[in-house]
């Protein structure tokens, strides 16, 4: 009996032995690496939270980047649209004003021919006057041309 009284002893104290040296050393180092372990998973899921709302703002900031850039070429349709129109208005307006400048360059070139053609026919009627002329006009006649004409002038009828 003795010696199961002294295995069952044995058996208690190591059993306390156990407990003992578990609360001492092996406890204190479990616990202090279960509290790092989940200092570690508090970190990681804070950390998941964190790029969730990242993620989240990111997601954010890219729906108004896109609409930006859809405001964007929106704008520069219009701006595009409203340049090509002006461009097509100031060309037109080149366009009628170099006609306009051609109608007056045309006016002043048909101006310029007809008092070309005027004098280059005074001229031939002068040389044909003038070779004609001494055959069928005499003295008396000259003379009272030349009386009627400086009389003309005279009066203002030229």
């Amino acid at each position: 009996m003795l010696a199961m009284w002294s295995q069952i002893g044995g058996a208690v104290v190591f059993l306390i032995c156990a407990v003992l040296i578990w609360n001492k050393w092996i406890g204190p180092g479990v616990r202090a690496y279960q509290d790092s372990k989940n200092a570690e998973l508090a970190e990681a899921e804070a950390y998941r939270e964190r790029m969730r709302h990242d993620v989240g703002e990111a997601n954010a900031e890219l729906a108004r980047a896109d609409e930006d850039a859809a405001e964007i070429h929106g704008r520069v349709d219009i701006v595009v649209k409203r340049e090509h129109e002006r461009a097509l208005d100031e060309a037109n307006h080149e366009a009628d004003r170099m006609i306009r400048n051609a109608e007056g360059e045309l006016e002043r070139a048909r101006l310029a021919a007809r008092d070309r053609l005027r004098i280059e026919f005074i001229e031939k009627a002068l040389a044909q006057a003038r070779a004609q002329a001494p055959q069928r006009v005499g003295e008396e006649l000259n003379h009272r041309l030349v009386v009627r004409t400086v009389d003309d002038l005279s009066r203002g009828r030229g």
